[in-house]
């Protein structure tokens, strides 16, 4: 059965602590956001059970810049799980200009779910699988 992933969304304004000395969002900035995304979305989705026994960690970040970002714009982020494998998931980030809408920056990040009390990667079990699935 084929299922669609759930897109989760975010927006706020750039303010100055964003910037660096060319007055645009800085590239350290957009990958902070794609983390703060990934773990809005589970703090939003994942049951507190869940999240007693689980925490996600990044195994790897491709990050492409396209436009940049000006004190003031408001930014759109839109996140969601793509691909899921035996301990890892695939997570698309896409952050926007909200009002032109045009793209920012495209992300795609490896999570590894980890067990809280073993620190160690721990299985997706289908009913994990479904947190991020409409």
């Amino acid at each position: 059965m084929a299922t669609t992933p759930e897109i989760f969304e975010q927006s706020f304004l750039v303010e100055k602590k964003h910037l660096d000395e060319q007055n645009h969002v800085n590239n350290v900035q957009y990958v902070q956001w794609v983390q703060d995304v990934a773990r809005a979305h589970w703090d939003a989705r994942a049951t507190k059970e869940q999240n007693d026994k689980f925490f996600w960690i990044v195994v790897k970040h491709e990050i492409s810049y396209k436009q940049q970002a000006f004190l003031g714009d408001k930014i759109l982020l839109q996140t969601y799980v793509g691909e899921t494998s035996h301990v890892k998931s695939t997570r698309h980030v896409i952050i926007k200009n909200a009002d032109s809408g045009k793209v920012l920056v495209e992300a795609k990040t490896i999570w590894a779910l980890m067990d809280q009390e073993k620190k160690k990667p721990a299985k997706i079990s289908e009913e994990l699988k479904k947190v991020f699935q409409q």
